[in-house]
């Protein structure tokens, strides 16, 4: 098999990457490409685009584009990560792929990976087909497939895509694929299935420019391993006591934690229209994890995420170790980030088992060779 070009876009930490470095294949990294969730406001963005897409000056909007991320005080932390784990030259990792240029990268592309943001469609369901994506950061991922002509691609986004607004979102994202003029497979893969105790049922399309009928998306795994088997010794990170925890309202306001057994007067007050959160139990010892999101850890989210107990009988959230793991990611990789922003990172993430066994799939069908 011959090196492998790639290139990833709303890349995070770069679970196919990794992927690529558990299975040996023989790749380059071409680039990649993730604002990091930062808000930065551009000033004549609408110009800007128009003559982006018309194909003006394309180079020089993009150093342009670039330079005003750079000058924000706002840190892309997503790719901090990325850059500590991966052998990418910083020139190459992009902002923002609204002004990537594909046609820089026509031919010279193996593999295009991508999951845009599952937003709203506005205008589906008016024309159908490629206009009706315009718009939006799908659309994006779509232009690039056009531009750049990737031997394959695949796309990921949450399974309820699907069922966006009745079904049509995603009849307009299967007909754009198709006038892209490739062939694709699409299917959800929960990432129990494959080897990694969590439940996270995400969806995959794969599309080849030529015949795709040699690849079949990976067969199951019996899963062998519990969450417990993923979670470190003598570990306290977040621990807290609910037995322990007091109801708190004063004057209507406040928040009321989670204790073992309601008081009638509280549950009187909460009937009456007292404000505040409510915490839930939370459950521990699970077998296969929740889905990991990246609001994990946030105090209100108690009885939600995914706990477990401290040697003194604490419950705690997980460590972002812990997590790491439960995304299939192995030791080595490296936590360069705080707490709550590993949590957000691993939690937008893609399992690296199940893109390993989407890799080994894409590789049995010969497109690389």
């Amino acid at each position: 098999m011959k090196k492998i070009k790639v290139a990833t876009v709303f890349s995070g930490i770069g679970s196919f990457e990794q992927a690529f470095k558990n299975l040996g294949f023989e790749h380059e990294i071409v680039f990649a490409c993730d604002n990091g969730e930062r808000e930065i406001i551009i000033e004549n963005y609408n110009d800007f685009k128009k003559k982006f897409d018309e194909n003006i000056e394309r180079e020089n909007i993009t150093k342009i584009i670039e330079l005003i991320y750079a000058k924000s005080n706002k840190q892309n932390f997503v790719q901090r990560t990325y850059l500590t784990n991966f052998n990418l030259d910083h020139k190459n990792f992009y902002q923002d792929i609204r002004f990537l240029d594909g046609y820089k990268y026509n031919g010279k592309l193996d593999l295009l990976i991508g999951g845009s943001p599952c937003q709203s469609f506005s205008s589906v369901g008016q024309k159908g087909g490629f206009e009706d994506t315009r718009g939006t950061l799908f659309f994006e991922f779509a232009r690039l497939i056009k531009e750049s002509q990737p031997k394959v691609f695949i796309y990921e986004n949450v399974r309820n895509v699907i069922n966006h607004d009745k079904g049509k979102t995603w009849e307009i994202i299967k007909q754009t694929f198709a006038e892209l003029g490739y062939e694709f497979k699409f299917k959800i893969l929960n990432s129990s299935d494959y080897q990694i105790p969590q439940t996270r049922r995400r969806i995959f399309v794969v599309g080849f420019k030529k015949n795709a009928t040699n690849f079949n998306f990976p067969n199951k795994y019996d899963l062998k391993l519990s969450m417990q088997d993923l979670l470190l010794d003598d570990c306290a990170v977040g621990s807290f006591s609910y037995k322990k925890m007091v109801p708190t309202v004063k004057k209507g306001k406040g928040f009321i934690p989670y204790d073992c057994i309601l008081s009638d007067k509280l549950v009187k007050y909460i009937l009456k229209g007292g404000t505040g959160t409510f915490y839930q139990k939370p459950e521990i010892n699970l077998k296969i994890a929740r889905t990991l999101l990246k609001t994990m850890g946030n105090t209100h989210r108690a009885g939600i995420d995914n706990y477990t107990l401290t040697p003194e009988g604490k419950i705690r959230r997980l460590h972002e170790r812990e997590v790491a793991r439960l995304m299939g990611f192995p030791d080595s990789f490296k936590v360069v980030v705080s707490r709550s922003q590993a949590y957000k990172q691993f939690g937008n993430s893609i399992v690296v088992t199940v893109a390993q066994n989407i890799l080994k799939e894409i590789e049995k069908s010969g497109v690389f060779n």
